[in-house]
């Protein structure tokens, strides 16, 4: 599934969007947790892929794969976000995404669907969950039946951590 921005319609559609006051997020499940991300950071979406172990990376790298010809880290993002170890599943994906002009893989438990909402659903995240090490968390929107927890894969990662990731 490529996502980059002229597959959806280039500049104009960025703009419309930004005057509707909308955003486009592919949400997604970590653990019981419902997630969403900024569409445009989305390169693609893929099936799991054999992964190659990199000695000494930090504990949230699963390793890197080779996906057309380039070689990208991959990131357990329930280890990353303490939640847990990740279980492999038939509805388990890697989201491919561009992290400041570095392609970085992060497992999910499952993708869920492309959601147009508006900017002003997204309320900042309470004070409680916006910690220190929490400054990846956007915010959260509250969905008719549920909570979608908005993510910033700019912020995931520490500087010290993508220094790490540079490395692997």
């Amino acid at each position: 599934m490529q996502t980059q921005a002229g597959y959806f319609g280039g500049e104009f559609e960025e703009k419309s969007r930004e005057e509707s006051g909308e955003v486009q997020l592919v949400s997604f499940f970590v653990g019981e947790e419902e997630f969403g991300t900024d569409i445009l950071m989305v390169e693609e979406i893929i099936r799991p892929l054999p992964i190659t172990r990199v000695p000494n990376a930090p504990h949230f790298v699963e390793g890197v794969i080779t996906l057309r010809g380039r070689v990208i880290p991959i990131i357990d993002l329930r280890k990353r976000l303490n939640i847990g170890n990740v279980d492999v599943t038939r509805k388990t994906r890697k989201i491919i995404v561009d992290v400041d002009n570095k392609i970085t893989g992060f497992i999910v438990d499952s993708v869920s669907q492309v959601l147009r909402i508006p900017k002003s659903s997204i309320e900042p995240a309470p004070e409680i969950v916006a910690g220190i090490d929490s400054e990846y968390i956007i915010g959260v929107s509250n969905l008719e039946d549920r909570l979608l927890i908005v993510l910033d894969f700019r912020k995931i990662l520490s500087i010290r951590e993508k220094k790490a990731l540079g490395e692997v």
